[in-house]
């Protein structure tokens, strides 16, 4: 092991006395505790509820927690009920996956094609073109695993309930694990336009260059603090007119865009104030579709104006992932089953084999 102080170490909020890595580990010494009201505990978004595998999960919890399409016209559905593929055009079904874990939290598709599912009980690959589930025994922080993200090396990186791990792809060796990582729940994840990554805690974000695997700052002044879903936005589409991508930020109090090389929030669209965000993706037209408590919504991240809202027909208001631009749909995983939405009339659809009510 061999200990160092980076070179923007005093750009970070948070305390830090010295920053040891060993060659699988980063561990940040010296931290502030969780951020907590009184002497309670950090409260925990309901798309990453704490503690240990061991705790007993509700048998009929239809929610679909994670969506990946891939590039053979598929829709992989994770939900706390198990893995399954449809057809992303019909959302015919065409396989369910036996997995260690029916609980999936995060889904995520590598560079050779191949799709990682991260449960509550550790990671597994898929291989899309057999269906073969192979189990992969990686030394986590947690095996609660509760966001992927592949960076520009092909590298995945695991977010989990108790920090992050960085893992090879191609040799499935661990490159390096984060723990008491500021904000201890790796909740979210993204890439900025240079290619760092953004991780969504339970006290703001933190930003890790990807090449170094070392933190380059934390941002604690996101309001809501908790940090549930980030989306970069694909071009500098923001309603500021910053002439760069930026970083759009969901908490339990809002959505705010943020610059990801200051870590400055810049504005909040008056219409999402006082909304809990719980998912982001933008759609290949540059919209930012935005998942709520309370039902889905379109923005128009150049002037900050809804220009769409979905509420109704939908299985439940409560939206838990988002998949657009797949089988010339936006599909909606809620917390009652899956649904799809057109595009462009926002009319809706359920998928009933993912629902409570199958018929």
């Amino acid at each position: 092991m061999y200990c160092f102080l980076p070179k923007r170490v005093m750009r970070m909020n948070w305390r830090v006395s010295l920053l040891c890595v060993s060659l699988v580990t980063v561990s940040l010494l010296g931290i502030a505790t969780p951020l907590a009201v009184g002497n309670q505990a950090p409260a925990y978004p309901p798309n990453a509820p704490p503690g240990s595998t061991s705790e007993p999960l509700p048998d009929d919890d239809y929610r679909v927690s994670a969506l990946q399409a891939d590039p053979q016209g598929n829709l992989w559905v994770g939900s706390w009920r198990g893995l399954a593929q449809i057809d992303a055009k019909t959302g015919q079904l065409r396989s369910q996956l036996k997995l260690s874990s029916p609980t999936v939290g995060a889904l995520a598709l590598d560079r050779r094609g191949s799709i990682w599912v991260g449960t509550y009980d550790g990671l597994s690959r898929i291989n899309p073109k057999t269906s073969q589930v192979t189990a992969q025994n990686f030394l986590l922080p947690s095996n609660r695993v509760l966001a992927l993200q592949v960076d520009r090396r092909g590298y995945l990186w695991v977010g989990n309930d108790s920090g992050l791990a960085l893992i090879n792809t191609q040799n499935g060796a661990v490159k390096a694990t984060f723990k008491n990582l500021p904000g201890v729940s790796a909740n979210a994840l993204t890439l900025d336009f240079q290619g760092n990554l953004w991780v969504g805690t339970l006290e703001g974000l933190v930003q890790i260059d990807t090449a170094s695997a070392l933190p380059l700052q934390q941002v604690t002044n996101v309001p809501g603090g908790i940090v549930q879903a980030i989306a970069l936005s694909p071009t500098h589409s923001s309603w500021l007119g910053i002439p760069k991508p930026t970083l759009w930020v969901g908490t339990p109090t809002g959505l705010y865009e943020m610059d990801p090389d200051t870590g400055q929030v810049l504005q909040t669209p008056p219409a999402m104030q006082g909304r809990s965000i719980t998912t982001l993706r933008f759609d290949k037209a540059g919209s930012l579709w935005i998942g709520t408590v309370e039902g889905l919504l379109r923005l128009n991240p150049f002037t900050g104006e809804v220009i769409g809202e979905v509420a109704a027909n939908l299985p439940s208001r409560r939206i838990y992932s988002i998949a657009p631009d797949a089988g010339g749909k936006l599909w909606v995983g809620t917390s009652e089953g899956l649904a799809w939405v057109s595009q462009t009339t926002f009319r809706t659809g359920v998928v009933r084999t993912f629902s409570r009510d199958r018929k």
